[in-house]
């Protein structure tokens, strides 16, 4: 059995990976987290109670918790998710996802560089990393191409440009202190369990209530988009099969304007939650974000090719299991639109 270290794991995306890792492959999972305000420990419910899953409240940026999870744990790989990710929460303050995705990622980095050398040469040469990034380090695409894994970095947002630096960290400690990390950036994810700061959630959630549904600019920025689920299993069988120091891009050949997904999300609840008017009729179009990058699309052909992995969710699927995720659980996200997180506008300038 192999002990495996998942920094964010009661994120989003770092709470899909646990659970696939415990339930699905038997794993054991410690869990390093500070629980910031869209972590949510009831998004491990599934696991809490598993002998293969361990919890540890720790923020990343600590160097001597983050060394007394190592000595106490002994993993044998690393799964590097724990990063601040909202880019308009990024617009109107940086500061913090500067300290988290860069300092974290940095602290991480010596820690594993630490923890290697105390071990037993067999055990050091096995251990590896797998740091989790975005496809929003590539910056924007115009209306055709694809971001492969040569795509020069390009951010636009401080969210985007502390995942390229933190990317850029873990290239130079791979580099010089020959440690076995490797990267992957994926496309949007979603999915159950999401923030519902989030676009598709937000959605969902604000249709469910007859609130506006806030749509930035004109609706035709594209996402290319991965359903969360799918994109756990990539990053397992990437940790498990990718060749050391190399990028594998993750998306889902899902391209769908932000316009087309709302629609999508409101004929939905059309179908599932009928009201006597069509859910399109909140739609409303507001100001735009500043930098909002135009388009993103991946070519997921070297994570197919050499790790053997296909996305088995295509949107159409993924997002009508998501939609009814959301109306069958209310006791998960009712909480956080009370008390943490009630749908307002995040990252306007004014």
């Amino acid at each position: 059995m192999t002990r495996i270290l998942v920094t964010g794991g009661a994120g989003f995306i770092g709470s899909a990976v646990c659970r696939h890792l415990v339930q699905d492959l038997g794993h054991e999972v410690v869990n390093v987290d500070s629980l910031t305000y869209a972590a949510n420990l009831s998004s491990l419910a599934p696991i809490e109670n598993s002998n293969c899953y361990y919890f540890e409240r720790v923020d990343v940026r600590d160097r001597a918790a983050v060394d007394d999870v190592f000595a106490r744990h002994q993993p044998d790989a690393v799964m590097h998710l724990a990063a601040e990710s909202h880019v308009d929460r990024s617009i109107s303050g940086a500061q913090i996802f500067l300290e988290t995705n860069i300092l974290g990622t940095a602290v991480m980095l010596e820690a594993l560089r630490a923890y290697r050398d105390s071990l037993p040469p067999e055990r050091a040469d096995a251990l590896r990393m797998l740091h989790i990034s975005t496809d929003e380090v590539y910056g924007s695409l115009g209306d055709t191409g694809l971001f492969t894994e040569e795509t020069p970095y390009d951010p636009s947002s401080p969210y985007s440009a502390s995942k390229a630096a933190s990317d850029h960290l873990v290239q130079a400690w791979v580099r010089t202190y020959g440690l076995t990390c490797l990267i992957s950036n994926c496309s949007n994810n979603y999915g159950p369990y999401h923030f519902p700061e989030k676009l598709i959630p937000l959605v969902i959630l604000n249709a469910l209530h007859d609130r506006k549904l806030p749509v930035y600019g004109n609706g035709s920025n594209i996402r290319d988009w991965l359903y969360v689920d799918d994109h756990a299993r990539a990053l397992v069988m990437i940790l498990e099969k990718g060749r050391a120091g190399e990028k594998y891009n993750i998306g889902g050949r899902n391209e769908r304007t932000n316009l087309q997904v709302v629609e999508r999300i409101c004929d939905l609840m059309d179908a599932m939650v009928p009201k006597g008017h069509s859910h399109r009729d909140l739609i409303e179009f507001v100001v735009d974000r500043p930098g909002h990058d135009h388009r993103y699309a991946i070519d997921a052909t070297k994570t197919e090719g050499e790790i053997g992995w296909k996305a088995q969710e295509n949107f159409d699927s993924g997002i009508e299991k998501t939609v009814r995720w959301y109306l069958d659980n209310r006791g998960w996200w009712e909480p956080i639109r009370n008390k943490v997180y009630a749908g307002e506008r995040l990252g306007s300038l004014k």
